[in-house]
């Protein structure tokens, strides 16, 4: 099937009809051949040769004028501080002006500016350009219900998930984030585990902005706030590492093994220095070390957590978290793995000094440690199931304190614009929001994350975005409600008064405590007083009424002796008489002194009785190997306990000891047994006994067998 178009046009859109006519050829131009390439020529046969038959086409260019261009690196600053003065610190910037004000450019720079800032200053005096014309609007933000939307995820590249144990938010806006990832748990990890961490950009969630490659999985990883291109991580092995982001993944400088932690660096924190380049790390070895970048051969200090403050590593404990306040530069806090927080004085002379004071903490380890930014001398720990708030002025109790929950606290943080916000982790996937101006007893906002445990929680430094870090490496970006972000007028002196209350009301309870607790300790020693004259009383009346009897009896004895020496001595010399005479009429001291010697001979030759029959008796049981009933060994306690009973007495010492020692020290060389020269027993007498029944102020001893 042929298929035709037929194109039709007018005659008169054809233009100009062409006439053609014929004519002989004419010769234009003879060119003779050349008789030097006829010598050259070579016949080869046969010969490829192609003809192109179309109109050959042409490249024109065309130079026009060319513009010069180069690369060139401009820093533009605006007034600030030089890279050598840190603006917090009162005694450099106080250095810097006045060796700035010495300068003879100062004085001649300050003239020329004079006459402009003087009239910047009369236009801004003339109209106040910073007046507010919507002062009476409060803001709607607390009107708005408490919420947060996820805005942003991160999760981890590999094949087997790890958990994101840290996160750090770039210090130049919330555009970047690092993460640590490491499987924190027990033997979870495997050969073919990475070993990388990431840093993430916000514009790219799906592939990381740099991977980071240290020797053993990160546990921990800070940005330098003072040089954003550097960040340091701690290992799982105990090795610090520092990156530079401008030279690739691998670290640039690595601490020795023999000369790092022994167990997991959990966290490393920067100091606020000149240079910029001191941090300090904690592990679980009970170490805290300083290490500078510039020398990270070995830790330039170390202290040991040791609670008994003798800088002792056999008595130090680990820590899982740090607290560092840039404006208390040398003081620092420790939350340990067995509960205390142990604050610390790095510029301390003494081991004393070193560890300033012991909090009691919580029941188990201390995962999280932050001062509050609005008021430095309250403090959030999370541990165990809850989070407290503490003060330094108060060692032994928490201020504030958030009920027990069934599911385990990981992790929490302050607020970095709100003075009574903060933030909480927990092991079943939630993240709470605790607004204490709004409630105390329950989380203000308690949002489901996950299925699985949270370990971390970071906000950024405008207070707005909450990253989050799971145990499957998921971190999530979470965008807080206007009420969250925007503080009250009046809420920071609400969150002062509150807390300041709070430590009033714990220090009138313990001091009621410590009141009770002497109350309680009087008592007990005033029963045990009580108790003890009572029994000084019935074991005095029974040495009393013995002595009493012995007495009488050896009265009547030295009287029947005296009747017959008497009958005897009739015929003696008077000097004899008189002397038997003497003999009968003996004083009631002399008379007592004898009394007391012969109740000690007693007491001591019963003393060595017992002792003799207990070794009996214990050859004997060792001889049956423990074959003896228990109704012996009863038996024998029992005679023990009497033995104890009659060979312990209670000697008092009475007002008239002073009349008694003169004529004690008469008797001193027939008396044996007696320690002491102020020891004295009860008369026999009822008065003398009364006398005797120890009175205020006199000494009581036992003296055993």
């Amino acid at each position: 099937m042929n298929i035709r178009y037929v194109y039709t046009r007018k005659r008169a859109d054809f233009g100009k009809q062409c006439n053609f006519s014929d004519r002989a050829s004419e010769i234009h131009a003879d060119i003779p051949a050349n008789p030097e390439f006829a010598g050259k020529f070579i016949l080869r046969n046969p010969v490829s040769r192609g003809i192109q038959h179309t109109s050959e086409m042409s490249e024109h260019e065309v130079n026009t004028e060319r513009v010069l261009s180069e690369v060139r690196g401009i820093n533009h600053t605006e007034g600030g501080w030089p890279k050598d003065v840190n603006y917090n610190e009162p005694e450099q910037v106080q250095r810097y002006r006045k060796k700035i004000e010495k300068d003879e450019l100062y004085t001649v720079t300050l003239h020329a500016l004079a006459n402009s800032v003087e009239h910047c200053i009369k236009q801004n005096n003339a109209l106040n350009i910073y007046e507010e014309y919507f002062n009476d609007i409060e803001n709607d933000a607390s009107e708005e219900p408490p919420s947060a939307k996820i805005v942003n995820v991160f999760r981890d590249i590999n094949e087997i998930k790890r958990t994101a144990a840290y996160v750090s938010w770039f210090p130049e806006g919330p555009t970047k984030i690092a993460v640590a990832y490491s499987n924190i748990g027990f033997l979870e990890n495997s050969a073919d585990t990475s070993m990388d961490s990431y840093i993430w950009d916000f514009s790219n969630p799906n592939r990381p902005d740099l991977v980071l490659s240290p020797p053993s999985s990160l546990v921990c990883v800070e940005f330098n706030p003072k040089d954003t291109h550097s960040l340091v991580g701690g290992c799982h092995n105990g090795q610090l590492c520092l990156w530079d982001r401008r030279k690739g993944s691998l670290p640039v400088e690595v601490s020795p093994v023999e000369n790092s932690h022994r167990d997991p660096a959990w966290q490393a924190i920067w100091i606020q220095s000149k240079t910029g380049t001191e941090f300090f790390s904690t592990s679980t070895d009970g170490q805290v070390l300083w290490w500078d970048v510039r020398k990270m051969n070995e830790p330039t200090e170390i202290l040991y957590l040791d609670p008994t403050k003798n800088q002792d590593l056999n008595c130090s404990i680990g820590a899982y978290a740090l607290e560092y306040e840039p404006t208390i530069p040398t003081k620092f806090m420790a939350g340990t793995e067995q509960g205390m927080i142990i604050s610390c004085n790095r510029k301390g002379k003494s081991p004393a000094e070193k560890v300033a004071a012991v909090f009691p903490g919580h029941k188990g380890p201390v995962y999280a440690l932050q001062r509050n930014p609005f008021f430095t001398k309250f403090f959030l720990s999370v541990g165990d199931w809850s989070a407290r708030i503490w003060s330094e002025d108060m060692k032994d109790d928490p201020i504030m304190w958030t009920p027990y929950h069934e599911s385990g606290a990981t992790d929490g943080c302050w607020s970095s614009v709100r003075p009574a916000l903060f933030f909480m982790t927990r092991l079943n996937g939630c993240l709470e929001l605790w607004d204490y101006v709004f409630k105390q007893r329950e989380p203000t906002l308690n949002i489901k994350i996950s299925d699985e445990s949270l370990h971390c929680v970071r906000v950024n430094e405008d207070g707005q975005l909450v990253a989050v870090g799971s145990h499957s490496g998921v971190t999530t970006i979470l965008e807080l409600s206007g009420g969250f972000t925007a503080a009250a007028k009046n809420e920071k002196a609400t969150v002062g008064a509150m807390f300041e209350r709070e430590t009033h009301r714990e220090k009138i309870l313990e001091t009621r405590a410590k009141e009770l607790r002497v109350k309680e300790r009087q008592r007990a020693m005033a029963e045990a007083a009580a108790s003890g004259a009572q029994t000084a009383s019935t074991q005095g009346s029974r040495l009393i009424e013995g002595s009493a009897e012995n007495a009488e009896k050896e009265e009547k004895a030295e009287m029947a002796d005296e009747e017959t020496a008497g009958k005897k001595a009739e015929d003696r010399e008077g000097g004899e008489e008189e002397e038997a005479s003497a003999e009968e009429l003996l004083s009631p001291e002399e008379l007592l002194n004898k009394v007391e010697e012969e109740f000690f001979d007693m007491i001591e030759e019963e003393r060595r009785k017992r002792e003799r029959d207990n070794n009996e008796r214990s050859e004997r049981l060792e001889s049956l190997n423990g074959a003896g009933d228990e109704g012996e060994e009863e038996e024998e306690e029992e005679d023990e306990a009497e033995a104890v009973a009659t060979v312990t007495p209670t000697v008092t010492v009475d007002e008239q000891e002073g009349n008694e020692e003169g004529d004690a020290n008469e008797d001193e060389e027939d008396e044996e047994g007696i320690e002491g020269d102020d020891l004295a027993v009860g008369a026999t007498g009822g008065a003398e006994a009364s006398n005797h029944a120890n009175p205020e102020g006199s000494e009581v001893r036992e003296i055993g067998g």
